[in-house]
């Protein structure tokens, strides 16, 4: 059964643009594999919404979709590729399908027999053996979108996309690559013709969102919450970053909002340093106020009141 975007999502066709970001963040911040680890259904519903959100976002894309110019992977359908490709060899000459109509319907060896006369006259009476042999032609360049996982991105990594006919393409995701930059796959495009060099896949990229991280260029941004006990005393704790866990020292009467850096922990491209991560505090209280944390404060309020808002004016 084919892909429904809009079933992964669990929104209608006349959803709005605002309806299907919405629908997208809720799966993604109850259903991410960081979230859920061993989670094989969370992890399936989590990549049918990425790579259908990647597919709806875009008004241009789904409206091709909805017409059927492109299936539900972004890939242009084989009847939509068929018809383009005719198209670029009917531009390449002056010829009256240059105006821009349509190409539905059409007959394949009428587009070459224009070709051939916008060449200078060439014999049009066909195509193999009657007089189009010798016309040599670079084949069309194959254009794909390919939603990559956030750490594969900032780290490096590879992954596979099949294309329209069923064949499988290896993508080299080259570590720091950025949102909308274009991968490209020489030779793997539309084959030329009659010894004409084939065309390349350009493959562009979206970079699927995480739960913890966010992207600055090369930097990382991650929100840390820290006890009241951790913000007042000091502490040294755990802070994930896209290597691995390290420990960071949170110094004494840290405030929300504060934000420690942890140079060349961030991404780093392939050419110049590393960016740093950038750790936003975030004081956060016990779900439960005992009686114990409520009579301390009191204490202390009483001896050292102090006013966080002193100075604010209206």
């Amino acid at each position: 059964m084919a892909f429904d975007p809009y079933a992964a999502l669990g929104v209608s066709k006349t959803a709005t643009a605002d309806e299907i970001k919405k629908a997208y963040r809720r799966i993604v911040k109850s259903h991410h594999p960081d979230l859920n680890p061993d989670d094989k259904a969370a992890e399936e519903k989590f990549k049918a919404a990425s790579a259908a959100y990647d597919l709806l976002k875009d008004p241009e894309k789904r409206a091709r979709f909805d017409r059927g110019e492109i299936d539900e992977m972004g890939n242009e359908t084989p009847q939509y590729q068929q018809r383009q490709y005719y198209r670029d060899f009917a531009e390449a000459g002056a010829n009256p399908y240059r105006q821009g109509a349509r190409y539905e319907d059409f007959d394949a060896e009428d587009i070459f027999a224009e070709f051939l006369r916008g060449r200078g006259g060439r014999s049009s009476q066909g195509f193999a053996g009657h007089g189009f042999e010798n016309v040599r032609l670079n084949g069309a360049d194959v254009r794909y979108r390919l939603e990559v996982p956030f750490l594969d991105a900032a780290r490096g990594g590879s992954t596979r996309i099949t294309l329209p006919d069923g064949a499988a393409l290896e993508v080299k995701i080259p570590r720091g690559i950025g949102e909308g930059q274009t991968i490209r796959l020489r030779g793997k495009g539309q084959p030329g013709i009659n010894g004409g060099a084939p065309g390349d896949a350009l493959i562009t990229v979206h970079i699927a969102p995480h739960p913890v991280f966010s992207r600055e260029g090369n930097d990382i941004r991650v929100v840390l919450p820290i006890g009241i006990d951790e913000a007042v005393l000091g502490a040294k704790v755990p802070v994930p970053t896209i290597d691995g866990k390290v420990n960071m020292t949170i110094p004494k009467g840290a405030n929300s909002g504060q934000v420690l850096r942890l140079k060349g922990r961030g991404v780093k491209p392939p050419r110049g340093p590393a960016g740093d991560q950038l750790v936003e505090l975030k004081i956060v209280t016990p779900p439960k106020i005992d009686d114990d944390l409520a009579r301390c404060m009191k204490e202390w309020q009483a001896k050292h009141g102090f006013d966080p808002r002193r100075g604010m004016k209206a």
